[in-house]
C-alpha cells in the first residue's frame, strides 16, 4: 500500500470566523492553531500547508483563567544593555488585544518556515467587524 500525499492543487481552503468573546484564550488558541494547520482534515500532512483561513473577531472580549491578567507579562528587548521592556497583560489587552490573541496562536504553531506560512492565514480583529465578507466565511463554534 502506498502513502497518499495530496497535491497543492487538490487542497481545498475554506474561510472560518471565530467569535472570541467569552472564550478562554489558551483553549481558543489551541483550537484555532489546529484548524490553521489542517489537523481537522482527513488528508492532514505535517509537512504541507493544508489548513484553512481563520478570522478571529472580538479579540478584546477574550478571557483568561486564574490570575494571568495580573501576573502575565510580555517582554521586548532591542539588544542594548538594560533595555528590557516589560508590559503587563492587563495593559496589553487595553492597548492591543489583537497582539495578545495573535501571539498566543503563533506560539502554538510550528517554529519553522511552514509555521510562518500558516500564520499568514490568520486574521485577528478587536471588534465584531472584519473586511473578509467577500470570502463568505463560515461561522465556527468552538465551544468552551
Amino acid at each position: 500500500m502506498k502513502t497518499f500525499i495530496i497535491k497543492n492543487t487538490d487542497i481545498e481552503k475554506k474561510w472560518f470566523v471565530v467569535d472570541a468573546s467569552d472564550q478562554i484564550l489558551g483553549r481558543l488558541s489551541s483550537k484555532v492553531a489546529a484548524i490553521l494547520r489542517g489537523k481537522h482534515k482527513p488528508y492532514f500532512s505535517p509537512h504541507q500547508d493544508v489548513g484553512d483561513f481563520v478570522v478571529v473577531i472580538n479579540a478584546d472580549k477574550v478571557r483568561m483563567t486564574g490570575n494571568k491578567i495580573d501576573q502575565k507579562n510580555y517582554y521586548r528587548a532591542t539588544g542594548y544593555i538594560g533595555n528590557l521592556k516589560t508590559i503587563p497583560l492587563k495593559k496589553m489587552m487595553e492597548t492591543d488585544p489583537e497582539f495578545v490573541v495573535h501571539t498566543a496562536i503563533r506560539k502554538m504553531l510550528p517554529k519553522n518556515s511552514l509555521g510562518r506560512k500558516i500564520l499568514k492565514h490568520l486574521k485577528v480583529y478587536a471588534g465584531p467587524e472584519h473586511p473578509h465578507k467577500a470570502q463568505n466565511p463560515e461561522v465556527l463554534e468552538l465551544g468552551t
